[in-house]
């Protein structure tokens, strides 16, 4: 197993799941990047509450689907962190697409995230190549339950994006075996209520047609993270911890 403490990992989107995703690391003493694109201000009070708990944290702004940002953004993790052993990408969007209003762009909004997840990979693996450890690195994609099994409506991109992130799950473990750099992903069910959502509409039109009636637990996802990152034989997988949505709807 490995040990955590003071390894680097760059964690790439940071609202919402990424914002306990990242107290978790900071508990195991794993000095961390917090990358955001937007949503800045969340990012710096995620880094006021993990600072602490590291020796090394920092915060950098980009935009994953643009390769010279994602290179600048190593570089700069690398500089501060002094390693790299660990990445996690959260970064997503969850554009809602219904058929009728399907056009090229919907597309493209949406495949940036699945271009954005391909650049994090492969930087990633440059650096962790360079680690003088028979384990190298793991890397932490996420995807999507319903790309896996049954999809629902109206989210025709978003799904096809996040259905290429499993199978890139799978090419990048088996490219990256040789350098013993392990990757993983992970297919989240319902987890933390949208903002297009009210209260009742997600329990009711949501939570209730899980087979546990309850949402994933971000803290389940969290534990499953670190389990992962201190793992040497894990590769190629997409955990599903989706309150058993696959079994439903599979």
């Amino acid at each position: 197993m490995i040990n955590l403490s003071n390894k680097g990992a760059l964690l790439i989107g940071g609202k919402r799941i990424g914002r306990i995703i990242a107290n978790r690391l900071a508990k195991e003493k794993i000095n961390v990047a917090l990358i955001y694109h937007t949503s800045k201000t969340i990012a710096e009070e995620t880094m006021k509450e993990i600072s602490p708990l590291t020796k090394r944290s920092c915060v950098i702004k980009a935009d994953i689907s643009n390769e010279i940002q994602v290179k600048n953004m190593f570089s700069v993790a690398y500089k501060t962190l002094k390693d790299i052993s660990f990445v996690i990408n959260l970064a997503s969007t969850f554009y809602r697409t219904p058929y009728n209003q399907l056009n090229a762009q919907a597309w493209d909004n949406s495949m940036n995230f699945a271009k954005g997840n391909y650049l994090v990979c492969l930087e990633a693996s440059k650096y962790m190549m360079e680690n003088n450890r028979k384990t190298k690195g793991h890397i932490i994609t996420f995807g999507d339950w319903a790309a896996l099994n049954t999809p629902y409506q109206n989210y025709l991109p978003y799904l096809t994006a996040k259905a290429s992130i499993d199978f890139m799950t799978r090419v990048f473990a088996t490219e990256l075996s040789k350098h013993n750099i392990l990757v993983n992903s992970i297919a989240p069910g319902p987890t933390i209520q949208p903002l297009e959502y009210d209260q009742k509409a997600w329990i009711e039109k949501v939570i209730k047609t899980t087979p546990l009636m309850q949402e994933s637990s971000v803290d389940e996802i969290s534990e499953f993270i670190i389990t992962l990152l201190k793992s040497e034989t894990i590769t190629g997988e997409t955990i599903k911890i989706d309150s058993g949505s696959h079994l439903r709807y599979g």
